[in-house]
């Protein structure tokens, strides 16, 4: 009893000098971040009540200056937007755009939804400080001609709730952004786009599938493409409600969600850590949200009292933010690891079945490991959408020349669903 003593001291002592060392470093960082935050604010600041037009109107632009591309130009923009009950709300991104001459119909579109940041204003990805994060197939696109547009979601960088995992917010923030680049001086955009998302960009982009004919008929989306999409949310958060990434999901939808479905409250399902602690780490980045529920998870702490799929409320919430199969006529590329420790092979697995059965026009890239240790399925999900952009680049130029789209429906899964 007395070593096992000794070596609950040192346990706890090793995590009281990892906690300090990480807040040193956060107090560091998060002062450099409010300075720059501050330096970038006016282009964020919004009118009240928001400017009165169409979604998809360009309200202000800028140029971004630095980044690592060439032969194009990329700018920070403010647009209109909705949520799914039609409230005007204003959206940030970015977009980029070619300098070379453009073809005649106009240049395809390709509307970039990124994954998951954090909902503070610092972490939205156009005035993050880091604004190509996880986007290392942009160059490629931009050198056969094509726009990308970059949305940061409503909420996210602009002011009022960030809707995380609404499925009809982030899909009209991602068209709204092709419509509002078609706008901007001298882009020459056409109307035909595809739509490439990863992780929650994945799960945008499938509900993108699901609402552009009827949201935006003037566009033509001649594509989804997604890299590990958080798609089957409900065999998600049944096998991952009390893993430390759920902190970072569980405290994110905490926030969003009670604010399209108020029948929702964070009391119905998280522990009372999750219940004190969900709205901080809703706001904090990725990274750092992520070290917290490490850290939370090693001390005991959970966010989720219980599984949220089985309360009731949650459940129903669960279905609706779940992304249906997409008729053939919207053909899907997915590419997946059989690694990934967030979004799980065998949740895509699930889907491939469902989606198949239904008929979509479906094609799966599944991947090995994309690295290894203690944490090579954490850093894999962050990779599959920088291993996969050359493969969803071709995908998405052979949807934009016609050609029928290729059907993995009749290969199994490696993993199953």
């Amino acid at each position: 009893m007395h070593k096992l003593k000794i070596v609950a001291l040192v346990v706890g002592a090793v995590v009281v000098v990892a906690l300090v060392t990480v807040g040193v470093k956060l107090f560091v960082s998060s002062n450099q971040v409010a300075q720059q935050q501050k330096q970038l604010q006016p282009f964020y600041d919004v009118a009240n009540p928001i400017p009165a037009g169409q979604p998809g109107n360009l309200i202000k632009f800028e140029p971004i200056a630095g980044l690592a591309i060439s032969g194009a130009n990329a700018f920070r923009v403010l647009y209109g937007s909705q949520d799914p009950d039609g409230t005007a709300r204003v959206t940030s991104g970015m977009v980029f755009i070619p300098t070379a001459a453009a073809p005649a119909a106009g240049r395809p579109v390709v509307a970039w939804a990124h994954p998951t940041t954090g909902l503070g204003p610092q972490c939205a990805p156009s005035r993050s400080g880091k604004e190509l994060a996880d986007m290392d197939w942009l160059q490629g696109m931009l050198d056969k001609g094509w726009i990308v547009t970059a949305t940061d979601y409503s909420g996210l960088g602009t002011p009022g709730t960030s809707l995380y995992l609404v499925g009809q917010a982030e899909a009209r923030d991602v068209i709204n952004s092709v419509r509002a680049v078609g706008t901007l001086p001298n882009s020459h955009a056409g109307s035909r786009y595809a739509v490439w998302g990863h992780s929650q960009g994945g799960h945008a982009a499938l509900f993108v599938g699901e609402v552009s004919a009827t949201y935006a008929p003037e566009l033509t989306l001649v594509g989804v493409a997604a890299a590990a999409p958080a798609a089957e949310l409900a065999s998600l958060f049944s096998q991952q409600w009390k893993l430390p990434v759920s902190w970072i999901i569980g405290s994110q939808v905490m926030v969003s969600w009670p604010a399209v479905n108020p029948a929702l409250t964070a009391a119905q399902v998280a522990s009372p850590a999750g219940q004190a602690n969900y709205q901080k780490v809703a706001m904090d980045c990725i990274q750092k949200a992520g070290l917290i529920g490490a850290i939370r998870v090693k001390l005991g702490q959970k966010m989720f009292e219980q599984d949220p799929t089985t309360q009731p409320d949650w459940a129903a919430m669960i279905a609706v933010q779940t992304p249906k199969p997409l008729p053939p006529a919207v053909p899907v590329f997915i590419a997946q690891s059989t690694s990934d420790g967030v979004v799980l092979a065998n949740s895509i697995a699930l889907l491939q079945d469902k989606w198949c059965k239904a008929g979509s026009a479906l094609s799966i890239d599944w991947l090995g490991p994309l690295a290894g240790g203690a944490n090579g399925p954490i850093v894999t999900h962050g990779l599959e959408a920088t291993v996969s952009g050359p493969a969803a680049t071709a995908w998405m130029q052979d949807r934009f020349n016609s050609l029928p789209a290729p059907n993995t429906c009749d290969v199994p899964p490696p993993p199953l669903p």
